[in-house]
């Protein structure tokens, strides 16, 4: 019986895995193909190959305590090209990787924020050690919405982990990740470095 249990919670968990595993894949196949129908992007369909990620890593897929915040000040987040956007820190998060306790805060763009389309738009840049070695020397993005918070917690995947457009080419305007932002460990997940030729406009 206890071999049994011992079978049936491994098939279990490789299903699991593979079920995350199809659905990363799925997502980083959509995030390629949105770069040729987004009239902004940077990138063409022959930039594509240039794009490498980390393999799928469950363990970098967290639960995080949410911690709403009221009454939050209007900051200028630098961005890449010298400019400033209005933001406020939307929540603090706090969640376990790699065995260890980290926090993030999440932002709202005050701009975005009025319009319809975007007002349940939530940010999240980090920095990590892997930043100028395996990664994008500013930082990744996580896209959020305020419906993703329920209960007090949410779900943050860092295999789904992004590069600004920045990382090819100038001429955006690419918030910086604030320093308050910088997970001093190494976060082995979502998408490399960009190993094509960086644009100029």
């Amino acid at each position: 019986m206890k071999y049994l249990v011992i079978f049936l919670t491994f098939v279990s968990f490789n299903c699991m895995a593979q079920d995350y595993n199809t659905m990363l894949s799925a997502h980083r196949k959509q995030y390629k193909a949105d770069f040729i129908t987004d009239k902004h992007s940077p990138l063409k369909e022959a930039d594509l190959p240039n794009l490498h990620f980390f393999d799928a890593d469950s363990t970098y897929r967290v639960n995080a305590e949410v911690e709403l915040l009221t009454g939050q000040p209007i900051f200028k987040m630098p961005t890449f090209n010298g400019a400033q956007q209005e933001h406020i820190r939307y929540a603090r998060i706090k969640f376990m990787l790699n065995g260890k306790p980290q926090q993030l805060f999440i932002y709202q763009n005050v701009t975005l924020s009025k319009r319809p389309e975007f007002a349940d738009y939530l940010f999240l840049p980090f920095l990590d050690q892997t930043n100028s070695e395996e990664t994008y020397g500013g930082g990744r993005y996580i896209d959020l919405k305020t419906t993703d918070i329920k209960n007090g917690h949410t779900q943050i995947d860092f295999n789904k982990a992004y590069n600004p457009y920045c990382a090819y080419s100038d001429g955006y305007q690419c918030p910086m990740p604030p320093r308050e932002n910088t997970l001093k460990l190494k976060v082995e997940a979502g998408e490399k470095q960009y190993t094509g030729e960086k644009k100029h406009m």
